[in-house]
């Protein structure tokens, strides 16, 4: 399977709280990163029980690297009009082994259907906002051995490509280990290699997946 044509997916880092507020109703949304079917149902229920006076506490999750497991619920509002847009949403950003609760407060005033869907989307929408996301790359796990006249070029060629050494080791030569787009695999060898006059030596140690971090929001 050629892994580069995978559709990366996006993870939740640090979990966020987000809140809109539509015609007097709030509508907070809480996102964690969640790993298994046990950990959705357990934050959803801690969500009710600490929002337990709210209207509603409504969910949507997603599971698995592909999305294969999906839940929503609309927890009492008309069917259709909150966990699914809610879930939409997850899905609209590629994320993967997330949960959120958007909890309602209602205030007086009905939105209608359309006004449900679009507020609950939006809830959920500001709570990723308050998120730090990464992304999960395909690459390769990449040794490379400089001496101390080359290390210059080479860190400025990996801050170019944004690449963040996972392990820096300085002794007789310069060792960096570093984490590498498999589509960027060739190109930054040859860099490196004309950089140094070809005294760095360049090792693929392995494939692997990591995270990078793409900040808030949409990435």
């Amino acid at each position: 399977m050629d892994r580069t044509a995978e559709e990366p997916r996006r993870v939740v880092l640090e979990e966020g709280t987000g809140e809109i507020t539509e015609k007097k109703s709030r509508f907070i949304a809480t996102v964690k990163r969640v790993e298994s079917e046990e950990e959705a149902a357990a934050f959803t229920e801690a969500m009710k029980k600490k929002y337990w006076d709210a209207s509603h506490n409504c969910s949507a999750v997603v599971l698995g690297k592909r999305g294969e497991w999906t839940r929503s619920s609309d927890d009492g509002e008309p069917s259709g009009t909150a966990g699914r847009p809610m879930l939409e949403v997850l899905l609209g950003e590629r994320l993967r082994d997330v949960a959120v609760v958007v909890t309602r407060y209602f205030g007086g005033t009905l939105l209608g259907t359309g006004g449900l869907a679009r507020a609950y989307a939006g809830a959920v929408k500001a709570g990723l906002a308050a998120c730090r996301l990464g992304t999960v790359l395909a690459g390769v796990r990449m040794s490379v051995e400089t001496d101390y006249t080359g290390i210059g070029r080479i860190l400025r060629l990996l801050e170019e490509r944004g690449i963040r050494p996972l392990e820096s080791l300085y002794a007789e030569k310069v060792t960096l280990t570093l984490p590498v787009p498999l589509e960027q695999k060739e190109a930054l060898e040859k860099e490196i290699t004309e950089a140094t006059a070809g005294r760095a030596g360049v090792t693929i140690l392995e494939e692997i997946e990591y995270i990078a971090e793409t900040g808030a929001g949409r990435g």
